[in-house]
């Protein structure tokens, strides 16, 4: 089975997966609008098996939200997230898609908080579209 490395932008921490992600997913809604800098958040969720800290010691920011508790992993260095645990989806962690090298995972294909979404931002009509 294929490991999968994902890296902060200077490289001293590093997560490990194998297998395929049980979702691979772009969020607009605010908190990974906030995560990211960015218009969206590249989400790819992987089952807690299927993930190891590999290297570096990874920060933490532990927080409640209308969700419930998450927990962000980022390097101390250069502050990238690299991954995070949500009270939401037990049993899996996310992954920042764009940790990952380039094609080491596949594209999205789903668009999570669309309401959140920004109205110059389009996506391919074939992904699912969650509300």
């Amino acid at each position: 089975m294929d490991v999968r490395q994902a890296r902060c932008c200077c490289g001293a921490v590093i997560a490990e997966t194998t297998g395929e992600p049980v979702f691979n997913a772009i969020c607009h809604c605010d908190n990974c609008k906030r995560r990211t800098g960015s218009a969206f958040g590249w989400s790819c969720y992987f089952r807690d098996e299927d993930f190891r800290e590999a290297e570096g010691e990874a920060g933490a920011y532990v927080f409640e939200s209308a969700s419930g508790r998450q927990e962000r992993r980022f390097c101390p260095h250069c502050g990238s997230t690299v991954y995070w645990r949500s009270a939401i989806f037990p049993g899996l962690v996310g992954v920042a898609g764009g940790a990952f090298p380039p094609g080491k995972v596949g594209e999205p294909v789903m668009s999570a908080s669309e309401n959140g979404r920004c109205a110059w931002l389009g996506l391919p009509d074939a992904w699912q579209h969650v509300p």
